[in-house]
């Protein structure tokens, strides 16, 4: 269970932690270091000490005439040896049969003879009476006897000496690190506080700005790690400031076209409340509410539709989508309106499922597409029971350019060319069309095609012709393999 961990974490003390335990971890392993090493330094000039004392040692062995083997220390270097202030020197000289000659009869054996060379000193660490001591042995070769005898000579002294002056190694290489310590963690701080200060002043930017600021946060004097974070929020402001556009414009919007038909039903509802009124006048007066909320509903459909649209964007939900069968869909829901008008609509091209129909899109924003090119295309092709006009929705994949085509063809009097790109704005309606509409299909249309990462093209459909109608082409880019879809059991 973590007691003491925080669902915010502070970015000064992390970096701070990162920096400050790593140096604390450190600094014991310093001081193992530096006392291995201190007694090292404290060894080697008294084990030099040691040396020359037993060669010293060696030199006073003599051999007799008769072969006897003989030790002779005067007595002032028997008083220089024995005598330390701090430390107590032993000694010991054995013959060629391991016979005690001179010096401390209990000292600690040595080194095998066959195991050391005959002239090197060994040194080693050993235990005399209960006190840790340092010894140096060395075998000596006997002059005027044979190679194999060898006389034994060493000399051990107590640590003392060496214990003091370990220490004061330490104390002169740790006692300074006491005050670098704490420093060097003041320093530390005062680096990260200015480090990070930066981040402050872009803090306190932002919170300066007027809430309807949505402008870019500028580059200066942003650290190079942040200015990643400040493109993010750079873009982020710019997709607000699009979506805002966007409801504005939208609201905007809404209440322009819903002023028409809403003051169209406040006239007639008021007519319709006349004193005297006859029945047809009443009933004509009804006729008109009902067309205009008809008119105002459609509108209010086709503006929630724009601001779907719109608003799709990066987080539109694709999947594979065959536009084949979604155009025979649409087709098919919009037969009874087609019938009504007396307009022969109807479908040709690829048949769904087959290879080149198959794209990476939204469904329902892609049904949406094809039913206001078709509904834009019965309602501004004249037509009658004598005269039927036509419109087709055909579908024809292009596995070369990896593109699926949706074109959507009337016999209606078509679009010049000069309001070619006007029928796109919103709300821009053809003139002497007599066609009733909120003037929002095609800008719903253009709008769903670039989410696609598709382009509208209009054309006359049949330019030697009159009327030469109107041809809507819509190129989508279309997946290279058909998904595979698995079967679905009984």
């Amino acid at each position: 269970m973590k007691i003491f961990q925080r669902e915010q974490r502070s970015l000064f003390g992390e970096i701070l932690d990162w920096m400050l335990t790593p140096l604390l971890l450190l600094w014991p392993v310093s001081l193992v270091l530096t006392w291995l090493v201190a007694q090292s330094l404290a060894n080697k000039p008294f084990d030099r000490a040691l040396e020359y004392n037993v060669h010293a040692l060696a030199q006073l062995i003599m051999v007799e005439d008769d072969g006897r083997i003989q030790f002779n220390l005067p007595l002032p270097a028997t008083e220089i040896l024995r005598a330390d202030e701090s430390d107590m020197v032993f000694y010991q000289v054995l013959n060629n049969k391991g016979e005690h000659l001179s010096g401390d009869r209990d000292f600690p054996a040595a080194h095998p003879r066959y195991e050391v060379p005959a002239g090197e000193v060994v040194l080693r660490d050993d235990e005399l009476r209960g006190v840790d001591i340092r010894v140096a042995a060395m075998w000596v070769r006997l002059p005027l006897v044979g190679d194999d005898e060898l006389a034994l000579v060493q000399v051990a002294e107590t640590r003392e000496k060496r214990s003091v002056l370990a220490a004061e190694i330490i104390k002169g290489v740790m006692l300074p690190q006491f005050v670098i310590l704490p420093l060097a963690v003041l320093l530390v701080w005062l680096a990260l506080a200015r480090g990070i200060k930066p981040l402050h002043r872009l803090e306190e930017r932002i919170r300066a700005r007027k809430p309807e600021d949505l402008s870019p946060l500028n580059h200066r004097g942003v650290p190079m790690e942040v200015v990643p974070l400040v493109d993010a929020v750079n873009d982020l402001l710019r997709r607000l400031n699009e979506s805002l556009a966007t409801q504005k414009r939208f609201l905007a919007d809404a209440a322009h076209q819903l002023k028409t038909p809403l003051a169209g039903l406040r006239m007639q509802a008021d007519l319709a409340q006349r004193d005297g009124n006859s029945t047809e006048e009443l009933k004509r007066s009804l006729e008109q509410i009902g067309r205009s909320s008809i008119r105002a509903t459609h509108t209010v459909n086709q503006l929630l539709s724009l601001a779907r649209a719109e608003a799709a964007g990066a987080g539109l939900q694709r999947a594979p989508c065959d536009l084949a069968q979604l155009v025979i869909e649409v087709v098919q829901e919009l037969l009874p309106l087609a019938m009504d008008r007396h307009v022969d609509m109807g479908y040709e091209g690829a048949d769904p499922g087959s290879a080149g129909v198959w794209l990476h899109g939204n469904a329902t924003l892609l049904k949406e597409l094809v039913r206001n090119l078709l509904t834009n295309a019965i309602h501004y092709s004249p037509s009658s029971a004598e005269q039927p006009a036509v419109v087709t929705a055909r579908v024809l994949p292009d596995p070369l350019a990896r593109m699926v085509l949706l074109q959507v063809e009337d016999t209606g009097p078509g679009v010049p060319p000069e309001e070619r790109e006007l029928v796109f704005q919103p709300f821009y309606r053809a003139l002497g069309t007599g066609a009733d509409g909120s003037g929002l299909g095609l800008p719903i249309v253009q709008e769903i095609a670039r989410q696609h990462g598709a382009e509208v093209v209009l054309d006359d459909a049949q330019p030697q012709r009159q009327p030469c109608g109107a041809l809507f082409s819509v190129r989508f880019p279309a997946l290279r393999k058909a998904p595979v879809l698995e079967a679905v059991g009984d």
